[in-house]
């Protein structure tokens, strides 16, 4: 069983950077980080696959960066340039398999979630 926490700030002023941490309890698999506006579907963001390669939404990639700390077990989020329309339930996932994926229902193990404003 895979357990994931997200932490970080619950509150961010626009035009600056979010920054997310998942701690995991292994970092033998792939991670995504994947949104939720309100009322709105869920939104892959980007992944760090098994062997530290990246990749990003293309609607993100200029803003989004994604790393990793295997030694502590954790990865984080960086967003830059926050506006409102960033405000969402932000969710760390993990999938087991071969391959990294860009689907949100690829993902086997999900964190609980954690709610992020943009507000001045």
């Amino acid at each position: 069983q895979v357990q994931l926490q997200e932490s970080g700030p619950g509150l961010v002023k626009p035009s600056q950077t979010l920054s997310l941490s998942c701690t995991v309890t292994t970092s033998s698999y792939h991670w995504s980080w994947i949104r939720q506006p309100p009322g709105k579907g869920l939104e892959w963001m980007g992944v760090i696959a098994y062997d530290g390669s990246t990749y990003y939404s293309p609607s993100l990639k200029s803003r989004t960066s994604t790393s990793r700390d295997t030694s502590k077990n954790q990865f984080s989020l960086q967003l830059s340039s926050v506006t409102p329309e960033d405000t969402a339930v932000y969710y760390c996932a993990a999938r087991i398999s071969p391959r990294a994926s860009t689907v949100v229902d690829e993902y086997n193990y999900w964190g609980q979630g954690t709610q992020v404003t943009v507000s001045s």
